[in-house]
Order: structure tokens, then sequence, then C-alpha cells
């Protein structure tokens, strides 16, 4: 596997909405993710929405979106084109209910194909991210370091670990820092980025540091009231000065490359 270089990590909040995404940049967050909070750890915006808040996001911030949970190939492409097209420079992709290895991969490729239609357009740039949840039953589905090489051979770009559940443990509860250290790693050494969501708090951030994460990924830490509350820029830059209080962020919006050679990261973030 290759190792990890030594770069700043980024900050992700999650917006529901174009003021949420004004109020997440003026913080200072390096990525601004639609994702609508109310369905689900990975509740897709509408198209509407989306358009509405790439028209605020700043050339050189990146912009995603989550697409929800794959369902179905074709829903899945054109979903993952639609979005691409609209603004989003990476997709976000779950795999609740499907345990088998063939047909998660499909779901990806058919993402990849999604975000590539358009020949050399803006939707050719886009890329899919593969999610994997740390408390979901191993049995119900492929662990989260199959998902990896599965991600990796179908085409992903990056691989996020989430939790599934908002309301029960976050992250740093559900694995330890060896074993998010393993799955970064794993990731890196699959030439792809690797970013650490659920349930993060400003104190969890070293930990995601440490295990080596390229993104962190926040929602109830950026809002009043937890992450169904309003997104607050304060609670955002707070987050910031955290990060590079303790050295462990770059300069927001600025570009940076994960360790794997030919990550998407820092060309993404010129769409």
């Amino acid at each position: 596997m290759e190792s990890r270089s030594n770069g700043a990590m980024r900050l992700l909040v999650s917006v529901a909405s174009s003021a949420e995404a004004s109020a997440a940049a003026t913080g200072g967050a390096d990525v601004i993710d639609a994702k609508d909070p109310l369905a689900g750890a990975l509740g897709a915006v509408s198209p509407a929405v989306l358009r509405d808040i790439h028209a605020v996001v700043s050339p050189g911030r990146l912009l995603t979106a989550a697409l929800g949970d794959a369902s179905d190939a074709p829903t899945t492409e054109n979903a993952a084109h639609e979005f691409t097209v609209l603004g989003a420079a990476l997709v976000k992709i779950g795999f609740a209910g499907v345990g088998y290895r063939r047909r998660i991969g499909s779901l990806i490729e058919a993402g990849v194909r999604g975000c590539g239609r358009g020949g050399s357009t803006t939707a050719a740039r886009g890329g899919v991210v593969a999610v994997a949840y740390a408390d979901s039953d191993a049995s119900a589905g492929v662990d989260r370091m199959t998902l990896i090489d599965i991600a990796a051979r179908a085409g992903a770009v990056g691989v996020l670990l989430d939790t599934a559940d908002k309301r029960g443990a976050g992250l740093t509860a559900l694995c330890t820092l060896a074993e998010l250290s393993a799955w970064v790693a794993e990731a890196h050494g699959h030439r792809m980025f690797a970013a650490l969501a659920g349930k993060l708090t400003a104190e969890d951030l070293e930990m995601v540091r440490d295990a080596g994460a390229d993104i962190a990924g926040v929602r109830g830490a950026a809002c009043e009231g937890g992450r169904m509350g309003r997104l607050s820029a304060e609670r955002v830059r707070l987050l910031r000065a955290r990060l590079e209080g303790a050295g462990i962020t770059g300069t927001p919006g600025g570009t940076r490359t994960a360790s794997a050679s030919g990550s998407p990261l820092a060309g993404a973030a010129e769409r």
C-alpha cells in the first residue's frame, strides 16, 4: 500500500439550501456538500435546490452531492448525470440493503457512466464516491474493506465511511483509531481518497486526522440544535479554527491532493 503524504485535511460541511451553503462558505468550509438531512444519511436534495446551491458556491471550492442509496443502475446513472451537470464535482452513492459484490460494482459503474456522459462538457469531469456505513450489520451486505476494492475496480474516485443511523453512535464510538487508519490506508492503497463522517464533533477531528483521512465531514457539529437545526457560519468557523489550531487543514477553498496519485480532489475543485 502507498503511504499517505502529509497534506492538510479538508473540512466538508453538508448543507440543505443555498443559504446554508453561503453560511458554510463564510465559515471556511473547504467542501460544500448538498444533502437533505430530512431524507436520511445520504438524502438527496432536489435538482432545483442543487442548482441554487451551485449558484452561490464560488469557483475553486469543491461542491459534492449525495444521491442516496442506489436502487437500480438506470436511476443511478441518470441521477449522477443530472447532478454532475448541475455542478456537483463528486456524487456520493450508498448501498444499503445491497448484499452482492457484483451488484454494488454495477451500481458504481452506472454512477461513473452518468458522471462521464456528455463528452467534453463539464459532466465528463464528475466522479463517484462510494459510501460504506460503519453501523451496518456486516451480514446484510459487503463489509467496508471489501467495498473499497469493489469501488476501485468499478471506477470510483473516493470512498466515504459514514453512519446510517444518525440517532445512534457516531463514527468514533463505532471504530477505533486503528480500524479507521487501516480503512483509510486501504483506500489510499487503491489510489482513492478517503473521507470520514458520522456524527463527528470538534473533538473527533484530531482522531480523524490521525487516521489519515483526506476529508472530515460534518453536519450536526455545524448546526445550532443538531443536524436538523440551523447551520451556523460561526459554528463552521469554530470547527475551522479547531482544525487550524491543530495544524490539520489548509486554506478554505484551496486545492489539495490526497496521497493517492491522480486523486480528483485538486482537479475537481476547479470546476
